[in-house]
């Protein structure tokens, strides 16, 4: 219950502007046929609608594709898109095309020069938002998970090696993942990293299976805390306005629900009684303001303010 309530939370953080945004930055590189450049394209412009109904403003989403996606234009919209990013922003970056590796260099490949994960890693280390969700769903991608991964920073990779050279499937059910309500494990309407990254591995296992394929690629996933990263929300979650009293209790939630994971970790070295007494008094205190937060959002999304039922 509590891990729960802590993605609802950090969605909505992330979807209330005056104290944080969610800001995403997706490219489609070089396709190599008209198949994959358009295929590659589709995607990047899904991920971008994604982004949208999760509560992206439009200024806080970057995306570049074709000509736009050359190595010196990325740069640039990088290092701008960066500059522009706060501590407190959730930030998603999502590379979709081809990927090589030679043994030694992970290049993306791009029209023109190439990009290669040593570039990528650099522009990454620019972002200071606290919490990061890179998926690099390009072939050889597991080149770079080490590299890149950081405690703040969630690295997803469609391979599990810069030996899976293939073209790879994970995008296609990555994007399934943030659009379609089924990978929401929990129905809590909110789907996150870590869900969508299961979803989209099996999927991916499941499609080798039903061609009596070889599997080319395997998934990886490092770093971050992926059950807190939300990517998608559906239904009353991605209709919830934003509202200044909701996001004080949600900012509350959040130090409560914060002292509950730090009281756990000191479980070992605490009096039983201390800490279940002390645990007792956190989950009391948060199903009361849970019991708030319900009537709030009661309030915001009833027939009189808009959504399914009171539409304006």
């Amino acid at each position: 219950m509590i891990v729960a309530r802590a993605l609802l939370l950090t969605f909505a953080l992330a979807a209330l502007p005056a104290h944080a945004a969610l800001r995403v930055f997706a490219v489609s590189g070089l396709g190599g046929e008209p198949e994959y450049e358009r295929r590659f394209q589709e995607q990047a412009q899904a991920v971008a609608e994604a982004a949208r109904k999760s509560g992206a403003s439009p200024e806080n989403i970057v995306i570049l594709s074709g000509e736009r996606a050359r190595r010196d234009a990325l740069e640039r919209e990088f290092t701008a898109f960066a500059r522009d990013t706060r501590k407190e922003d959730q930030v998603a970056v999502v590379l979709i095309g081809h990927g090589s590796y030679d043994g030694t260099d992970y290049r993306f490949n791009l029209p023109g020069p190439d990009i290669t994960g040593p570039q990528i890693a650099a522009l990454l280390d620019r972002l200071p938002a606290q919490e990061q969700l890179v998926v690099n769903a390009t072939s050889s991608s597991g080149a770079v998970i080490e590299s890149w991964k950081r405690p703040n920073r969630i690295v997803i990779t469609a391979t599990k090696s810069g030996g899976e050279r293939t073209a790879t499937r994970f995008a296609q059910f990555w994007i399934e993942a943030l659009t379609s309500p089924e990978a929401d494990r929990d129905k809590n309407e909110t789907v996150t990293a870590e869900e969508a990254y299961a979803f989209a591995e099996r999927k991916v296992t499941d499609t080798f299976k039903s061609d009596a394929a070889l599997a080319t690629e395997h998934a990886r996933m490092e770093g971050g805390n992926p059950a807190r990263f939300v990517v998608a929300r559906f239904g009353n979650a991605a209709l919830m306005p934003d509202d200044a009293v909701l996001a004080a209790m949600l900012q509350e939630q959040a130090g409560i629900e914060q002292r509950i994971e730090d009281l756990k970790g000191r479980k070992a070295s605490m009096d039983r009684d201390q800490y279940y007494n002390e645990l007792e008094r956190e989950l009391i205190t948060l199903a009361q303001l849970d019991r708030r937060i319900d009537a709030r959002k009661a309030v915001l999304t009833g027939p009189s303010a808009g959504g399914p039922d009171g539409t304006r």
